[in-house]
């Protein structure tokens, strides 16, 4: 019998080229027929190793979900940048490769993250998503994401409209 074994952790530079092999599947399965196709291909194209690499230099916190040493999923995190959110914290990015999703790691990265936030003085936490991506949605309002604003992404030459949950501990 084999045992599964899974983490989570902050991430290290090795790990950029497993970030970016969850970033391009999870984001052709989440974005397919949402961002039109060319400009989803630019963006996966645009985000490979070296720019995983580098944003882990830049000292904005990223964790990943560790699955028998296999990076399963990774979050983006760190102080809220739209000043117009009641929120000290932010979720800029949680991915896991399609493989993994549906059986509750996502919750755990999520929950994770929010922990570390909560210990960096945040007391709420915001999330933006397309509104498009239904899957994603609904994740975040059953965590209890409370929906506080709506606006536009610019991709490509497209403008996509989003929705930012609030999460308060």
């Amino acid at each position: 019998m084999s045992e599964l074994v899974t983490g989570i952790r902050h991430a290290k530079p090795a790990d950029a080229a497993a970030i970016s092999k969850v970033f391009d599947a999870a984001w052709r399965e989440a974005y397919g027929g949402i961002i039109p196709g060319v400009a989803l291909e630019r963006m996966i194209q645009r985000r490979g190793p070296r720019w995983w690499a580098f944003s882990l230099r830049r000292g904005r916190p990223l964790a990943v979900l560790d699955v028998s040493k296999t990076i399963a999923g990774y979050a983006s995190y760190g102080r809220c940048r739209d000043r117009s959110l009641p929120a000290e914290g932010e979720i800029d990015e949680l991915y896991l490769a399609p493989e993994y999703q549906g059986v509750g790691l996502g919750r755990r990265l999520f929950r994770a993250v929010v922990n570390d936030l909560g210990d960096r003085g945040a007391r709420a936490v915001a999330v933006w998503c397309l509104s498009d991506n239904e899957r994603a949605c609904r994740f975040y309002e059953r965590l209890g994401g409370r929906l506080v604003a709506e606006g536009r992404e610019r991709i490509g030459s497209d403008q996509l409209p989003k929705k930012a949950y609030l999460f308060e501990r």
